[in-house]
This record gives C-alpha cells, sequence and structure tokens, in this order.
C-alpha cells in the first residue's frame, strides 16, 4: 500500500518510513490506543493511515483531506482491505494545495458528531493555514474529542530559541516575514510554509477552547537545534 510518486504532495521523506515514525510518537507520546476511534485532519495519500491499519484493531479511523486525488487512492486501496478506515474528501480552499475549493478553512465544520473521537491528529497541517483558519480548526477539534480525548499537532513555533537559530542562519525554514498574526518563508506563497508565536498558540488558540497542552512541547529540528524529537514541532493536547 503505497501509492506511486507521481502522486506525492505531503512533502519529503520516505513514505513508509515516516508513517511508522509517527505512529510511534502517536502510541509512545500521544496515548494512542488500539481501541480508539481516530480523526485524521489532512489525511493526504494515507502515509499515517496506513501504519495504523495493523495498529486500530478494534478502533476506527476517519480521515479528510482537501486533495481529491489522496483520498481516492485511500479509498481504493485502503479501504477495500481495512473496512474500519474511512476516507472523505472536503473541499476546502487552499491557494497551496486546492485553490478551486468551495468552503473556506476559517468557517468549514467537521462533517463528525460532537465528542465522537479519542483521538484527533494533524501532521503538518497547521504549517499551511493562516490564523482564522487555525482558530476555526482548533474549536472544530475540541468539539469533535470526547472528554479526556487528546489531539496531536505538528506546526512550526516561534519562540525565542527558534528566532535565535532563524538569525543564525541555522533554521531549514527561514522565517522572516510577518504578515498578521503568522510569518511565512515566502510572501508571494505564504501558504507554503507558516510559523506562529508560540505564546499565542498557548493562549488564544489552545487555552481558550478547553485544550490542556501537556508539558513539555516537544520541539523540533526544523530551527537547527541539536536536541528534537521531530522535524517540525508537536503540540499534543487534552480536552478538559
Amino acid at each position: 500500500m503505497v501509492p506511486p510518486r507521481t502522486m506525492y504532495f505531503v512533502g519529503d521523506g520516505d513514505y513508509k518510513a515516516v508513517g511508522l515514525e509517527f505512529r510511534k510518537l502517536f502510541t509512545e507520546y500521544g496515548g494512542l490506543k488500539p481501541e480508539h476511534r481516530v480523526l485524521d485532519v489532512g489525511c493526504g495519500i494515507g502515509r499515517m493511515a496506513v501504519p495504523l491499519t495493523d495498529f486500530l484493531t478494534s478502533g476506527e479511523y476517519h480521515g479528510f483531506d482537501i486533495v481529491r486525488k489522496g483520498v481516492e487512492w485511500c479509498r481504493s486501496n485502503i479501504t477495500p482491505r481495512y473496512p474500519n478506515f474511512h476516507f472523505l474528501h472536503s473541499d476546502v480552499r487552499n491557494k497551496f494545495y486546492n485553490p478551486n475549493g468551495v468552503y473556506e478553512a476559517s468557517s468549514y465544520r467537521f462533517p463528525y458528531d460532537d465528542g465522537s473521537f479519542d483521538f484527533v491528529f494533524l501532521t503538518s497541517v497547521f504549517t499551511h493555514m493562516f490564523p482564522a483558519d487555525l482558530e476555526n480548526y482548533t474549536r472544530e477539534i475540541a468539539r469533535v474529542l470526547k472528554p479526556g480525548g487528546r489531539c496531536f499537532i505538528t506546526m512550526f513555533l516561534l519562540n525565542e530559541e527558534s528566532q535565535s537559530l532563524i538569525e543564525k542562519k541555522r533554521s531549514t525554514q527561514n522565517f522572516v516575514h510577518r504578515l498578521e498574526g503568522c510569518v511565512t518563508t515566502d510572501p508571494t506563497n505564504p501558504e507554503g510554509s507558516l510559523a506562529f508565536q508560540e505564546s499565542y498558540v498557548r493562549t488564544t488558540l489552545f487555552g481558550r477552547l478547553g485544550l490542556s497542552i501537556g508539558e513539555p512541547i516537544h520541539y523540533g529540528s526544523w530551527c537547527g537545534r541539536d536536541e528534537f524529537l521531530s522535524y517540525q514541532d508537536v503540540v499534543i493536547a487534552t480536552k478538559a
């Protein structure tokens, strides 16, 4: 269950290796269990879903994405073998991935009931979204999570350490172009890569929505750190 390279739109890295890396992170750091009902926001071409097929033995997986071809591949290649894995196309507009989408991310309602998931994860989704979009998606994550459920989110966080490393030219992401509420590496295509102040994420994005961030935040290698967990920063939060 590996899609052809011509279909890739989920970034660099080995398809299988990246998926297995995150399965380990989901279970060891996020607390994912085989019986959990899971939501993958931005499921892509199944890079996270495939390694979970033999893990969610009594659980259930739901994933949605704004890129139709990825969802169609997952429906054709994963669901027939694993009927507890479900995929939906959400036609949300994004200049980088889906410029002709019908819905705005800032007002999109996830197509799932309140309190229906034990575990929600987003890998490199918030790296392509503006503040209004982040706030709506975080609100939706809080809505669909069960009380005590967890979310696992990767993103780029700006704080004293990461900004110092950017200034020292050690970062692989040159976040120097400031926009309203965020910073981008490319002002001509800002949604290609976006970063946010950690203080904003802690208070505005999570704190006021009843999502308690587990400490410490697991910072990534993207900015040139010597000690890190993964490439992007990992934020894990629990719904009160």
